[in-house]
């Protein structure tokens, strides 16, 4: 897991072959025009789902775990609440892996809980169990799905 700044990104163009592209994409992107919804940067290696909405809260954010993708949730306005416990740590599973669905949700709550403010991002890794919108306000983020190579 990573928390830092979108002014930082290129630090962490070394990571993925894919980072690059993606932080390049955060940066120019309209997001005022942008529609909610699904848009495609790079086939389904790469693309971004556009979110606008109140969160669940604490206690109503799942968490969650990827194999196929890593995450950059990345908040335009506002702010999240997003919370994170290792996937090794992660016991009660409530919604197994699907052939239809890129996620499984487990039950347990998040060990941590991270304050993600506007212009900037978190990255979630196939090991991070993360629950975002967390916050109970209104929100305005970008989540980008990196395919792990």
């Amino acid at each position: 897991m990573i928390l830092d700044s979108l002014t930082n990104g290129d630090r962490y163009a070394a990571v993925h072959p894919l980072f690059q592209q993606a932080f390049d994409y955060l940066r120019v992107t309209d997001w005022q025009n942008l529609p909610e919804g699904k848009h495609v940067i790079d086939g389904e290696k790469l693309y971004v789902m556009m979110q606008r909405g109140t969160g669940r809260g604490k206690d109503g954010a799942k968490l969650e775990v990827h194999r196929r993708y890593i995450d950059i949730q990345y908040t335009i306005a506002e702010a999240d609440e997003i919370g994170w416990k290792g996937l090794a740590d992660c016991r009660d599973v409530e919604m197994e892996y699907t052939s239809a669905g890129e996620a499984a949700l487990f039950a347990d709550r998040p060990e941590t809980w991270l304050h993600v403010p506007a212009g900037h991002f978190a990255i979630f890794f196939p090991e991070d169990a993360h629950a975002p919108l967390g916050t109970t306000g209104t929100f305005t983020k970008a989540v980008v799905k990196v395919e792990v190579v």
